[in-house]
């Protein structure tokens, strides 16, 4: 059996969005600003797709740019936001963004700004004491993801945008939404955010394909310059085949889905703590409505999560040790670490993320196998 329980890296295209791919190099390939019949036709699918993402985070009337993916989509909401104050002011960014985020600090601050890091509480969730002690009438921008990347903690997007209403009504929010699409629930307009990034290959799209959401009475500058397509924020023929995928992934997603990711999750999470006493989850209650439906962060001490993570591999399970955009990089995950995650625990923690293919076959699979390998490499583990 195979269980592949990396989704948060990348996931399998749908069905439907492999038929729009092939649709789209057979017929679709069109540039969508010429004027003749079948680049109308195209640009039409691709003014479908902005509707079916405005929808799904009830964003409609805002306008949308599609970007490569979730990195320059946050990019842009970033730098493009920071590159258009005029005057120095103060950006805060939580402790456990995505590093599409985070390593947009230099550039900012190049640009005459100060960047201050909001501290989260243990369980990953936003510090909303610790963010309200640092919003004041300088703060220009609040960064916070919807959903981390690593630990399926979801993030108070409603409660931030009361406090920046009171303390600090002239800031932008923007939302990393890329594990949060279509996962979990989000009110756009109703609460205020300015915008929201996300992307195609976390939801079964194809990679190379994101799109960020922006109010419409928020200016933004362009960090590429060319032709002026996408209203001349994000120039450069469009990428057709992704954004019609992106189309197709989105439409076929369903709600429900959800709900048996969840169930799912806590499942999984409930058999290794039986199997494993030791072990820890790092992140909130896999049933607490702060957890999304398909992350699990759990430590599985003594056993080191890539000694764990390579027996897996040997059972043709596949997980993580962090987020695969840093994975290569970085020893200890910067997450836990903001999380006063314990040295011996995050070095022992493993990410399990399902999507709606995921079966209760391989989640037990996974207990099973996790276990056994658990009883042997531990006695091996030096103390």
């Amino acid at each position: 059996m195979t269980a592949y329980l990396d989704n948060s890296a990348t996931t399998r295209p749908a069905p439907e969005v492999v038929q729009v791919a092939e649709n789209a190099m057979k017929g679709g390939w069109y540039n969508p600003s010429a004027l003749y019949k079948p680049a109308m036709e195209v640009q039409k699918l691709l003014e479908e797709t902005r509707q079916i993402c405005l929808k799904a985070v009830r964003a409609e009337g805002s306008r949308i740019f599609f970007t490569s993916g979730g990195t320059e989509a946050d990019n842009l909401a970033l730098l493009g936001r920071a590159k258009g104050r005029r005057t120095p002011g103060k950006v805060l960014v939580s402790q456990v963004e995505h590093p599409a985020v985070l390593a947009c600090e230099d550039e900012i601050r190049r640009l005459g700004h100060t960047v201050v890091k909001i501290p989260v509480l243990a369980d990953g969730r936003l510090d909303l004491q610790a963010l309200e002690a640092l919003m004041d009438e300088t703060v220009f921008l609040i960064a916070v993801m919807q959903v981390n990347n690593e630990t399926g903690a979801v993030q108070p997007i409603r409660e931030i945008a009361e406090l920046r209403n009171r303390l600090c009504p002239e800031a932008a929010i923007h939302v990393d939404g890329v594990q949060g699409f279509l996962r979990v629930p989000l009110d756009f307009r109703g609460w205020g955010i300015q915008s929201y990034a996300l992307s195609a290959h976390k939801i079964h799209g194809l990679k190379g394909s994101g799109a960020l959401i922006v109010r419409n009475d928020s200016s933004l500058k362009p960090l590429i310059f060319g032709g002026g397509q996408e209203g001349g924020i994000r120039s450069g023929t469009e990428n057709t085949l992704g954004i019609l995928t992106l189309g197709a992934a989105a439409r076929a997603y369903r709600e429900e889905n959800n709900e048996r990711m969840k169930s799912l999750k806590i499942r999984l999470w409930e058999g290794l703590k039986d199997r494993i006493p030791d072990a820890v989850l790092n992140g909130p209650e896999a049933d607490s409505e702060w957890a999304a439906p398909h992350i699990l962060n759990a430590a599985l001490p003594p056993v080191r999560s890539q000694t764990m993570l390579f027996a897996l591999e040997g059972d043709e399970i596949y997980v993580s040790a962090g987020s695969a955009c840093a994975s290569r990089k970085q020893k200890i995950s910067p997450v836990l670490k903001a999380m006063n995650v314990r040295q011996e625990i995050a070095d022992c923690s493993l990410r399990f993320s399902l999507c709606p293919d995921t079966t209760q076959e391989e989640i037990d699979y996974t207990i099973e196998r996790a276990a056994a390998h658990h009883a042997a490499l531990r006695r091996f583990t030096r103390r």
